[in-house]
C-alpha cells in the first residue's frame, strides 16, 4: 500500500496561504491603477468599489503579506537556531548539484539523454520560485511603504526616491505576476502530470509514487532513516 509523506508542515502551508491570497488581492486592486486605460481592469476597479476602496483593500492585503513575510523571516531564524544545520543541510540554498541538474534536464528535454535529474527536497525550479519571491518581497514591501507614506519619507529622503519607488513597485508587480502565472503555475499546477492542480499546498503530503517521481533522493533518505530506526 502506498504511503503518504509529509512535505510541508501546517505552519509552512499557512505561510504560503497568507502569501498567495494577499498577492491575488494585490493584483486585482493594483493593476487597475497601473493600467487605467484598460477596459478589463476598469471593470475590476468598478467591481471592487472604485479607486479609494481599491486603495484601502490594497493596503490591507499588503499589510497581511508583509506580516506574513516578517513571520517567515522569524521562522527561518528560529529553525536555524533550534536545529543548527550545516551548510549542506540547508536544502533551499542553491548548490553545485543544481547546476548539474539544469544541464541534465536540458539534455533530457532535448532528447540527448534518457536520464532525468534526481532531485532532493527542493529542485532548482523550486529554489528559483522561493528566492524570486524572497528578494522580490524586499523590493515590493520597501517601495510600497514609500508610496504608502510619501510625506513622511520625503522628510528624510529626496523626492526622487518616491518616483523611483513608483517605478520599482509597478514593474516588480508586473514581473511577479508574470513569473507566478507563467512559471510557477505551470510547474506546480498546469503541468499535464498534475493537472488540474497540485494538492500539496493544502494537504501537505505527497504519495510515494509522487515522491519517487519528484524527489527520489529525499525519498531514499527518508527510507534509509526508517530502516535505521527499526
Amino acid at each position: 500500500m502506498s504511503q503518504d509523506y509529509t512535505r510541508f508542515s501546517v505552519s509552512q502551508r499557512l505561510q504560503h496561504i497568507f502569501m498567495f491570497v494577499p498577492f491575488i488581492i494585490l493584483v486585482l486592486t493594483g493593476f487597475p491603477i497601473k493600467f487605467p486605460d484598460s477596459s478589463f481592469w476598469s471593470v475590476v476597479m468598478s467591481a471592487v468599489g472604485g479607486i479609494e476602496v481599491a486603495r484601502s483593500i490594497h493596503r490591507f492585503a499588503a499589510a497581511v503579506m508583509i506580516i506574513d513575510f516578517g513571520f517567515h523571516i522569524l521562522y527561518i531564524f528560529y529553525n536555524l537556531f533550534k536545529n543548527k544545520p550545516s551548510f549542506s543541510e540547508l536544502k533551499l540554498v542553491p548548490n553545485k548539484k543544481d547546476g548539474q541538474d539544469i544541464i541534465k534536464n536540458l539534455k533530457y528535454f532535448l532528447f540527448l539523454s534518457d536520464e532525468r535529474p534526481r532531485f532532493h527536497k527542493f529542485s532548482y525550479l523550486e529554489k528559483f520560485d522561493y528566492w524570486a519571491v524572497f528578494w522580490g518581497m524586499f523590493i515590493m514591501a520597501g517601495s510600497g511603504l514609500v508610496l504608502w507614506f510619501p510625506v513622511e519619507i520625503s522628510r528624510f529622503l529626496p523626492g526622487v526616491v518616491i518616483q523611483i519607488a513608483y517605478v520599482a513597485h509597478s514593474d516588480e508587480a508586473l514581473l511577479a505576476f508574470l513569473a507566478i502565472t507563467i512559471w510557477h503555475f505551470y510547474n506546480v499546477h498546469f503541468n499535464p502530470r498534475v493537472w488540474p492542480a497540485n494538492k500539496v499546498w493544502f494537504q501537505g503530503t505527497l504519495t510515494e509514487e509522487e515522491m519517487e517521481h519528484e524527489h527520489p533522493l529525499e525519498l531514499a533518505e527518508i527510507k534509509a532513516k526508517q530502516e535505521t530506526s527499526k
